[in-house]
């Protein structure tokens, strides 16, 4: 059974890499689970579909999804529904991903959705104003990731460090409430640390721990930091 979300955090999305699927996406959930037990840092995983219920029975960590369609049950083929991943287990789900676009209507028709079914939403924005419009929405979290830098290994943190800082301030003029995460590049400790001393809430990151050889030994470095760093 998944806990609730508390902050700071630490989101990793396993997306579609063989290196998170299956028993590889179980392995690194569950040392996902072993560090946040062990430092206090709450630390989420966003498995593939196939995994969500799989992950979510066997940990006690926050389990998303990776994306809902704004439908509800019915003719909606190969859509993923909001009650689907809630039966399967998890307590949210990310939405507009950079490799998942959904237009502004479908956002808040999502988020409204997750609301609705006592779940949090998790929604990507690449800039400062993209992340404004989403903030009116009342999401539980957005997480502003560059697209340029995704998957690159140059930290958000450190190549544009202004587009946290202003996205923070920026935000907290129109939406108080919402958390606001910082993602695209995040591969060390070190950037963990830069991005919450910008005044970001989190981290959400994916190759950065999913493709390297000891994902706990990353999990662990980036949640000290963070620690370090309150």
């Amino acid at each position: 059974m998944s806990k609730l979300l508390e902050f700071p955090i630490i989101v990793i999305n396993f997306k579609t890499y063989i290196d998170s699927l299956g028993e590889r996406g179980m392995k690194i959930a569950k040392d996902a689970e072993r560090v946040s037990n062990e430092t206090g840092v709450s630390i989420c995983v966003a498995p593939q579909f196939t995994d969500i219920k799989s992950i979510a029975s066997a940990v006690n960590i926050p389990v998303f999804a990776q994306h809902v369609d704004p439908h509800p049950p019915g003719s909606y083929t190969g859509s993923v529904s909001v009650e689907a991943i809630k039966d399967a287990g998890a307590i949210g789900s990310l939405l507009n991903h950079s490799e998942k676009k959904l237009q502004l209507t479908s956002i808040f028709t999502a988020v409204k959705m997750l609301k609705s079914a006592g779940l949090f939403s998790l929604v990507c924005a690449d800039d400062v104003e993209p992340a404004m419009a989403v903030a009116t929405l009342n999401p539980t979290m957005i997480a502003v990731e560059p697209p340029e830098l995704i998957g690159t290994g140059i930290p958000v943190s450190k190549a544009r460090p202004e587009i946290i800082s202003e996205s923070v301030q920026r935000i907290r003029s129109i939406n108080r409430e919402v958390k606001i995460l910082c993602g695209a590049g995040i591969t060390k400790g070190d950037d963990v640390r830069r991005a919450i001393e910008l005044g970001s809430d989190g981290v959400l990151l994916a190759s950065g721990v999913v493709k390297t050889k000891d994902p706990g030994a990353i999990i662990r470095e980036m949640a000290e930091a963070l620690l370090n760093s309150r």
